[in-house]
């Protein structure tokens, strides 16, 4: 099987480094000047739409635009925001956080529009709530069936099934490393796990994820913060140092730039998900009055993935004296950083931080998986089989190796984004209408402002936002 590894190598890499590169960068630019750079000019109001989230309760069988946040950001943030920024740093250098920020900042509005679109064409779930997503835009207001298809096939088997089974393998490795306890019985405790909170519905994992994300991220950066502090003569060296390095032509060739522009530019699109259509997934469940205000959350989503999460990770390393010569690399450097600064009791705390950011991630995917699988088949079965294989492909993964299959989930993922970065740019002018909307009703001091999509160019599509504001639709 290494011709067919090789092979699936090949086309991840031009995908990765130049299809998607063009595609993802190309789109944010673009978005954030039809904007006007919405995720700058309306940062305070992203953070204002958060507060209020956070202390809503949501109607019976929907879910909070806080909650619809901790879904996506369970699924962002995971392993990878602690061993693959520690990986970038150690790879691309210093400049390579830069190179993150920007991206960060560009993604942001391609999380907007994708997000406000899924809010757009969201339709009613059967028991209550909404679900919908690229495939169900796609799908319903694009009418490409085929294409619609595609995308949910390869969500569904991508983050359902791939995805999970290597957040299960990191969980298991991780605590066989620190407490030798064997991966057949963790294997079997995080299947069981999974099948608990699963089994439950999308209510279930919507209020699991509501309380772990905040723990787990809020205790991770309140590390990252104390060695910050302990620290915090070193700071302005440290931020001089990702600047300069961001554009150091000094290396042999320019070699210095351009390998920190790349891995910068990889890494943050890989971490924060921006523009590759499965936060959409989640947006679409919240029960907002406006779909603007959950673009603008999940444009949130995107800084607080990067400028914290992945940040946080970046000190910890650059912060630490001879991190450079110290050989270690990934989820290693970490550690090691954490023991010197705070002692050894941080090696138990990386064990549970990383079973708390992987099970996260776990229950996140699989929520991506369950909403196209009703666009892949309404049939009752068809979920609980669904279900079944997910909890499998968690036990599989905590004792298996899985060295093409990851290969594989990188080249699904790639096409998935390629599918959705289409479907947007198409649909782009009604997200701009949307927000157009929005802020015209904020400046005529609505505080909070409802949708109504007379305003769109079109309304072909949409299903689940009232012609008149006075009009109710029960079935939404």
């Amino acid at each position: 099987m290494n011709w067919l590894n090789d092979i699936v190598g090949v086309i991840n890499d031009f995908l990765w480094s130049y299809v998607l590169i063009i595609m993802l960068l190309g789109l944010g630019l673009w978005f954030s000047l039809r904007t006007k750079f919405v995720q700058i000019r309306c940062l305070p109001e992203m953070f204002r739409l958060m507060t209020e989230g956070a202390g809503a309760k949501p109607r019976s069988g929907h879910i909070s635009t806080f909650q619809a946040f901790c879904v996506s950001t369970a699924s962002r943030v995971g392993v990878g925001n602690i061993a693959g920024i520690a990986i970038a740093v150690a790879t691309g250098g210093p400049g390579a956080v830069f190179w993150m920020w920007v991206i960060a900042t560009i993604g942001a509005a391609s999380g907007f529009v994708e997000s406000t679109l899924a809010q757009i064409y969201k339709v009613p779930r059967k028991g209550g709530g909404f679900i919908g997503g690229p495939a169900y835009y796609i799908g319903n207001v694009l009418k490409s069936p085929f294409f619609a298809s595609v995308f949910a096939v390869l969500i569904s088997v991508t983050y359902g099934l791939i995805f999970n089974s290597v957040q299960a393998n990191t969980i298991s490795l991780s605590i066989q490393t620190s407490f030798g306890v064997d991966t057949n019985v963790t294997g079997m405790v995080i299947a069981a796990l999974t099948a608990l909170v699963i089994f439950g519905g999308l209510t279930r994992i919507a209020r699991v994820v509501g309380f772990m994300v905040p723990i787990m991220a809020g205790a991770y950066i309140l590390v990252a913060l104390v060695v910050t502090v302990m620290n915090i003569s070193m700071v302005p060296e440290v931020l001089t140092t990702i600047v300069r390095c961001a554009f150091d032509f000094d290396a042999v060739l320019g070699a210095g730039f351009g390998v920190a522009l790349m891995t910068g530019i990889k890494r943050g699109l890989f971490s924060n998900e921006a523009g590759m259509g499965a936060v959409p997934n989640a947006a679409a469940t919240a029960d907002a009055t406006h779909p603007a205000k959950q673009g603008l959350v999940q444009a949130l989503g995107v800084y607080f993935d990067t400028l914290f999460v992945c940040t946080a990770s970046a000190m910890l390393v650059l912060l630490t004296p001879g991190w450079a010569d110290s050989g270690k690399t990934g989820i290693e450097l970490i550690q090691q950083t954490l023991t010197g600064q705070l002692g050894g009791w941080t090696n138990a705390f990386m064990s549970v931080t990383v079973l708390f950011f992987a099970f996260s991630s776990i229950i996140g995917n699989y929520f991506y998986g369950e909403i196209n699988m009703d666009f892949i088949s309404r049939h009752p079965a068809a979920l609980w089989i669904f279900r079944f294989f997910v909890v499998a492909m968690v036990y599989l993964g905590s004792v298996a190796s899985l060295g093409l299959v990851w290969n594989l989930a990188d080249l699904f993922m790639a096409l998935m984004a390629v599918v959705n970065l289409v479907a947007i740019s198409l649909l782009a002018k009604y997200a701009f209408a949307a927000l157009d909307d929005y802020i015209t009703q904020k400046k005529h001091g609505i505080v909070n402002p409802e949708f109504d999509p007379k305003v769109l160019p079109s309304q072909h599509g949409v299903v689940c936002w009232p012609r008149r504001k006075d009009e109710e639709i029960e079935q939404c």
